[in-house]
């Protein structure tokens, strides 16, 4: 039966990979990338990059496919996530029938974990409720931005006894309820800077490219460094084309 892996490749830094993917990657036939465009080429990069340097054997192939648009005629968002995932459900459910063979592996690099803020793992489960193709498939954890927002920072998520709330920039702008810490991914509107006047004992540790050679890190004040985040995400963002960054609120004197 056919089989597909579901390998988090970590948050940038090829030095990420576990050992328990680079086995993963040895066993696979057909990669299959998805291509968001040339404003993140470098994504398709560094997929690439993993697997010729872990990959003993080159005889594996690699499948491209441009990734589905999000309709913007749909004005729901959760609506519209949803008729994007159906539509990617569709096209890997044709690449693994066409691409893969009844004895071949087939995988998806998936950047961070697979269990955090992916689509992958859904639409997976997709396909399998669909009936369509039959294969087995197997989850491969990653270090995700979050792991590695605190290692590069040196600091602890929690505090003692202390809880923590991972959330996106869209829930964040709905309101920041009283929480010890809180790890903020998918913001892409710069939330944190309207909760600057508001949190002003709070502290930010905010990171983009996390592992990888343009890394950037800036910690503070919220008040204080808000705007200079905003500014290097902008610059960042107009010089390679792209920007995944993450960022922890915290009390300071709960570090």
């Amino acid at each position: 039966m056919r089989k597909i892996y579901l390998i988090g490749i970590g948050a940038g830094n090829p030095e990420y990979i576990t050992i328990q993917a680079i086995k993963a990657l040895n066993l696979v036939d057909v990669f299959f990338f998805v291509d968001k465009g040339d404003a993140k080429q470098e994504l398709v990069d560094l997929r690439k990059e993993i697997c010729d340097r872990y990959i003993e054997n080159k005889s594996y192939r690699v499948v491209e496919t441009s990734d589905p648009v999000r309709d913007p005629g749909i004005p729901d968002y959760k609506t519209r996530v949803e008729h994007w995932h159906r539509e990617r459900a569709l096209l890997y459910e044709q690449m693994i029938s066409l691409e893969l063979t009844e004895d071949q592996c087939g995988a998806f690099l998936v950047w961070g974990d697979p269990s955090l803020y992916d689509s992958t793992l859904r639409i997976i489960d997709q396909i399998v409720a669909r009936s369509q193709v039959a294969f087995e498939y197997e989850v491969v954890p990653g270090i995700t931005s979050v792991q590695a927002l605190a290692a590069r920072h040196k600091i602890t998520l929690n505090g003692i006894g202390e809880s923590i709330c991972i959330t996106t920039g869209r829930n964040l702008a709905a309101g920041l309820e009283q929480m010890e810490r809180v790890v903020v991914m998918l913001d892409g509107n710069c939330v944190f800077r309207s909760l600057a006047g508001q949190e002003k004992d709070t502290e930010i540790f905010w990171g983009a490219y996390l592992g990888m050679q343009d890394e950037i890190l800036v910690r503070g004040n919220l008040s204080d460094v808000s705007g200079e985040i905003e500014q290097k995400r902008t610059n960042a963002r107009e010089r390679k084309g792209w920007i995944m960054d993450t960022y922890m609120l915290s009390k300071p004197d709960r570090k």
